[in-house]
């Protein structure tokens, strides 16, 4: 009697579930750290041996080299390493946001293209799907580089719009806009008009819900968005002049320049995440049950308002999923610009600040840690939006 109680109280760790998958957590955990350690005091031993110099003093040195864009100041002169760390960082963020907007948009059509009944806009969507999804992107990348762009006249015969916009084998050069003194209340004047949009879509949403009258909110946002700012721009004395691309000698002078790298990785990354955005869609439109279409259109609702009230709302659930996927994607695919040059993070930090300083460790890391970051970040965001979107239960 003795020997059979005292078993279930010897073995008790062992035969419980929960604290074997205690146990077997920790071990791995150990493991994962002691393997951690392990190659973290290899890889220092033998960069000692080998006389290579750590830490990340190296950010402090001047870089020595041009950059062909920068959004912020910067100079081969006076730059510091550090300096192009930002200046390619802010490269991919650029490149990154505008394709996500881009794809995002053109992805919407593409899907609700795919469904539509007209022959013709079903197809092309389709043809459009199947082409773009299934050639690498790399090959793409190169397609707008080396064929298209690179097939525009030079700047001696450029394609014009109002005289103000051109179009050649060195990029797209618009006018630049020249902020004089006064013009930061424009600025405030937009965001005032933001937070203006903000509070009317919220009281548009509760008039709605209490009288079920609809309000134009979308035709009076972008009216306060567009006369505000206007407004104040002509009552401060028009601080915002520009100036405009001329063609001096062999090149244009002056104006705002897009490089034809930055174009061609635009097109690229945009058209080729707008191909998986598109079937997401088509696959979120196709998840709503018909008898939502149909009790709709038994009220008399066009089909234009069963999409963007009824059908997209509900669909949304399930495309947001998948397009947070396609937005990591396209900012990680955006480290392919060092294919053509484009400064951005890879190609300035993980190429040309490696070739001249050599510290491979601490460069790749600070490189890794700018997608791990701006991942999680994407991740969280569009999380918490389609946790928004949920059904709520009672």
């Amino acid at each position: 009697m003795k020997d059979s109680q005292r078993a279930p109280s010897s073995h008790i760790l062992l035969n419980s579930r929960q604290k074997r998958a205690v146990i077997y957590q920790i071990i791995a955990l150990m493991l994962v750290f002691f393997s951690a350690y392990y190659f973290a005091t290899n890889m220092f031993e033998n960069i000692e041996k080998r006389g290579i110099s750590t830490g990340f003093s190296f950010l402090n040195n001047i870089a020595g080299f041009g950059i062909s864009q920068s959004l912020i100041t910067y100079s081969d002169t006076t730059s510091t390493f550090l300096d192009v760390f930002f200046v390619g960082l802010l490269n991919t963020l650029l490149v990154s946001v505008i394709g996500i907007i881009i794809a995002s948009v053109l992805g919407l059509l593409i899907g609700i293209g795919r469904l539509s009944h007209n022959f013709l806009i079903s197809k092309i969507s389709l043809v459009y799907i199947e082409t773009f999804r299934n050639i690498p992107i790399l090959l793409q990348i190169l397609f707008w580089y080396n064929v298209v762009l690179a097939a525009l006249p030079g700047p001696h015969n450029s394609m014009a719009y109002l005289e103000s916009v051109f179009l050649n084998n060195r990029g797209l050069l618009l006018p630049k806009p020249i902020f004089e003194s006064g013009s930061i209340y424009i600025l405030i004047a937009f965001l005032l008009a933001c937070v203006a949009v903000v509070f009317l879509a919220k009281w548009a949403i509760k008039r709605h819900d209490l009288s079920g009258e609809t309000f134009p909110l979308v035709k009076v946002s972008l009216a306060i968005l567009i006369l505000s700012p206007l407004l104040v721009y002509f009552l401060s004395g028009q601080p915002v002049s520009a100036a405009y691309p001329v063609l001096k000698g062999f090149n244009f002078a002056g104006g705002l320049t897009i490089l034809p790298e930055f174009l061609a990785l635009i097109f690229a990354l945009s058209i080729y995440a707008a191909t998986y955005i598109a079937e997401a869609v088509r696959a979120g439109i196709q998840s709503i049950s018909n008898g939502q279409t149909e009790a709709a259109q038994s009220l008399g609702l066009k089909n234009s308002i069963i999409l963007r009230k009824v059908i997209l709302p509900q669909a949304l659930r399930v495309i947001i999923p998948p397009v947070i996927n396609q937005y990591l994607n396209l900012l990680k695919n955006s480290s392919l610009a060092t294919a053509i040059g484009y400064p951005e993070i890879v190609t300035l930090f993980s190429g040309t600040t490696l070739n001249q300083v050599g510290q491979s460790v601490e460069i790749i890391l600070m490189t890794m840690a700018v997608y791990l970051t701006f991942s999680i970040l994407i991740s969280l965001l569009l999380n918490w939006v389609n946790a928004r979107m949920a059904i709520k239960g009672r």
